[in-house]
Formats: structure tokens, C-alpha cells, sequence
């Protein structure tokens, strides 16, 4: 395995958490991921469902857990569903989980083949007054991919249309939004291999290289080092590129006087890093990229301070705004009168600043938590203040991690960020 995975009270305890929050005679259920088709005979690398991993450490296909707190037969309060593997499965695809390791890994006791679900299922619903089914819940995502704990809901719901289903999504969001100390060492170690890719860019980034070489780099990196490749398609964006938001073609030439934006972050036994950084294609910033640099720079600085107990994300989204607004001033983009006049449902910095501040990380990217929900210590979130000048061919993002507490703790805290220290890293390549 890649990475040295939690012991199996860390899950034991998440599976506690849950069972808290249940209402007497409640039964959830969670499904692995499903093995994604890519084309022919091929399937696209296994990526686990984040609920299902946080509450059994299992990172294998066809795993079912069912929990059913309140049952009269003790055993069957906790139960894992896994494959039975044959020799044919063996010698083709590799070892698949024993019964007793799925137990080492996880701490459930009753761990069953696949093939004893159906029945096992039918006992456990007919006991049960409440049945907790989870779904994918992110506002801005939609798939039209039947996964599998969709397919599942749709199937359940037909063989028993008179019990009362709800929904687990936020009852596991309200879990995984706080990170335990030992997811805190899975991201730190996610921070720690994206910082070596990092300074590996810094040392191989020159005129000439082509956006994708950047990104090869970066992935040498990740798995020399442990981490399973990109949490999410990484952005390699030069010159103009930097002023599309989601640019993902990292197709093009680094050019002389050019910025290139990085936005980049690896896994580490299923937790993201998410890092943003802005670095001269020549190693060395001229005169005006190193002014719009340093006013998001000392915005970022600032808006860290914020991530403490008690605020939100709209609130820390709305003050960092307005610290870009007086930066853009000073930069010369727009004046204080502009600002006075302008239409407040199209204010002057959203030319130059058009996406969110911040925002959850865990063991999704975008990971579970309101906009308004307030902080709480040990929840970890983005702060990435953004500066996009298209007619100047100047896009700058730094992004960092932060965990919330009275003192708000960087795990990116050693990734470079100043103007010298960038451009002395970068003289030495």
C-alpha cells in the first residue's frame, strides 16, 4: 500500500460519531465506489467513496457496510460486505481483502461475503424504522452517471416503498467537516509531497518548457513519493492561460516575461492537498507583476487571521473582497470614485476577482461544509485570494491550507511564497 493507513480505532470512532446522530431503530447504508468504464476493456484507476473510506479505511471495490445500531442481535449491528475472491480473480487482478483483514483494517467484526447481502439486507430494513441512504450532495455538482449508491437508493426504495428513507449526506458532512488528528497527519502529508513537486518546478521551470512538462513534473513527485497522482486535474496556466479559471488544456509554451499559475495539490491515502502558486517563467518577476503579486500576497496574509471559531466562509469571502477592492486601487485598476458609482450588483473588483475566497478540504477537494456554517476548530479550508489582469497577461493565485483554531495553523506554512524567496529558488536551477 502507499500509505500508511489510520488504525482501525480512528474509523471504529468515526462509526460511534454516526451512530450518535441516528435516530433509535435507524439503519445506513454505504456503498463503495464503482470500477468507472474508460474505453474497451479498461476502467478508469479505482477512487474510493469518501463516507464508505471514513468509516472503514476499506480502499477496495464491492464493499458494502451496513450499520443497524439498535438491532436485537448484537452482531448484526455492524456489518461489511466484501468480494469473495477465486484464484482466476487472484492471478489476474491481485489479492483482494480476507475476512480478517477487512476486520484489522476496519474494527467491524462481521464481516460477509457479497453473496449473503440480499438476505442479511431484508433482516436488517425490517428491523429498522428509518433507513439512512447516501448520495452525492454537492450544490454546484450533477452527474448523469447512475453510480452506485444511486442505483442502489432507486432499488431499495421499490423493494420496500412503505419504510421512511432519509438522507445520510448530512449527517456525514456534519462528521467529516471537523478533521480528527489523524486526518490532520494524512493532509499534512498530502501538503508535504505537493511541496516537493513545487520546488521541483522551481528548479526545472525555464522559457521554453512546454505547460504539461510542468505538470509531468509535478506528478514524478506525487508517486515517488507516496501519493496516489493529482486530487484533482491539476492547472498549468501561462501568460493569458492564468486568466481562465478552470484551464485544464496545459498545452502551451512558457514564455519569457510570462506568470505562470499553478494550481495543484496531491493525494495521500484519499486526503487532497489544494495549493495555488504564481511563479515568473524567467525567475524573475519584473517591476509590475511583483506589485500585483505582493497585494494578494499581503491579502492572503491577512485573511488567514480570519480562519477562527465562529466565522463563515461568506463572511471571510466578503471581507477578503473588500481588502482586494483597496488593493486594486493602489494597483490603479479602478478608483475610489469608480467605486462609489459603481452598480453594487456588479462591483468593480469582480473584473479582476471572480471566484470564491475559500472553501472545505478533506477527502474531497471540494469537501462537505456550508457556506454559512460557522468554524469550528480542526476544520480545514482553502484561502486563495486570486488576481486576474487579462490585458496584461497577469493572473496570480496563492492559495494555502489552513486549519481553523484561535491560532489558525498553515499546513502549506513551508511551501515558498515570497517574491525572494521564489526568484532565489529559481536562480539556482
Amino acid at each position: 500500500m502507499r500509505y500508511n493507513i489510520p488504525k482501525n480505532s480512528f474509523f471504529i470512532n468515526n462509526r460511534a460519531k454516526l451512530i450518535k446522530k441516528l435516530p433509535k431503530n435507524s439503519l445506513a447504508i454505504i456503498n463503495s465506489n464503482d470500477e468507472m468504464p474508460r474505453n474497451g476493456d479498461q476502467n478508469f484507476p479505482f477512487r474510493q467513496n469518501s463516507d464508505l473510506f471514513y468509516l472503514t479505511g476499506l480502499d477496495q471495490e464491492k464493499c458494502i457496510i451496513l450499520m443497524c445500531p439498535d438491532h436485537p442481535e448484537e452482531i448484526k449491528r455492524e456489518i461489511v460486505f466484501t468480494v469473495k475472491a477465486n484464484q482466476s480473480m487472484v492471478i489476474w487482478n491481485g489479492h483482494r481483502y480476507t475476512k480478517e483483514e477487512v476486520t484489522d483494517i476496519s474494527g467491524v467484526n462481521n464481516v460477509q461475503w457479497l453473496d449473503a447481502f440480499d438476505m442479511l439486507l431484508r433482516d436488517l430494513v425490517l428491523h429498522s424504522e428509518h433507513v439512512f441512504l447516501n448520495q452525492i450532495e454537492y450544490f454546484k455538482y450533477q452527474t448523469e452517471v447512475p453510480y452506485k449508491d444511486l442505483r442502489f437508493a432507486n432499488e431499495i426504495k421499490l423493494k420496500f416503498p412503505q419504510h421512511n428513507f432519509k438522507r445520510l449526506a448530512p449527517l456525514m458532512a456534519d462528521l467529516r467537516a471537523v478533521k480528527e488528528p489523524e486526518e490532520l497527519e494524512m493532509m499534512q502529508k498530502a501538503v508535504d509531497i505537493t511541496n516537493k513537486a513545487f520546488r521541483k518546478v522551481l528548479k526545472t521551470t525555464r522559457p521554453g518548457v512546454m505547460e504539461y512538462q510542468v505538470e509531468a513534473a509535478m506528478s514524478y513527485e506525487f508517486l515517488m513519493n507516496g501519493a496516489s497522482g493529482h486530487a484533482y486535474p491539476p492547472i498549468v496556466a501561462s501568460g493569458k492561460n492564468a486568466c481562465i479559471l478552470h484551464y485544464l488544456d496545459n498545452d502551451k509554451e512558457c514564455k519569457d516575461g510570462d506568470l505562470l499559475l499553478m494550481d495543484f495539490g496531491a493525494e495521500y491515502g484519499n486526503y487532497a492537498a489544494d495549493i495555488s502558486r504564481t511563479i515568473p517563467v524567467n525567475g524573475k518577476f519584473t517591476p509590475r507583476q511583483k506589485d500585483c503579486y505582493n497585494a494578494v500576497l499581503r491579502v492572503m496574509k491577512e485573511a488567514i487571521k480570519l480562519y477562527v471559531p465562529g466565522n463563515t466562509i461568506n463572511k471571510v469571502d466578503a471581507q477578503v473582497k473588500k481588502m482586494m477592492e483597496k488593493e486594486m486601487i493602489g494597483l490603479g485598476l479602478f478608483t475610489q470614485e469608480d467605486v462609489n458609482k459603481q452598480n453594487p450588483d456588479n462591483p468593480k473588483y469582480f473584473q479582476y476577482f471572480m471566484h470564491g475566497m475559500n472553501h472545505y478540504l478533506g477527502l474531497d477537494v471540494h469537501d462537505v461544509g456550508g457556506k454559512d456554517t460557522p468554524f469550528v476548530a480542526g476544520m480545514v479550508l482553502t484561502c486563495e485570494p486570486g488576481l486576474y489582469i487579462a490585458d496584461e497577461n497577469i493572473g496570480i493565485r496563492i492559495e494555502n491550507d489552513i486549519v481553523v483554531g484561535d491560532t489558525p495553523f498553515d499546513l502549506s506554512r513551508n511551501i515558498p511564497r515570497e517574491v525572494d524567496e521564489i526568484e532565489n529558488l529559481m536562480l539556482k536551477r
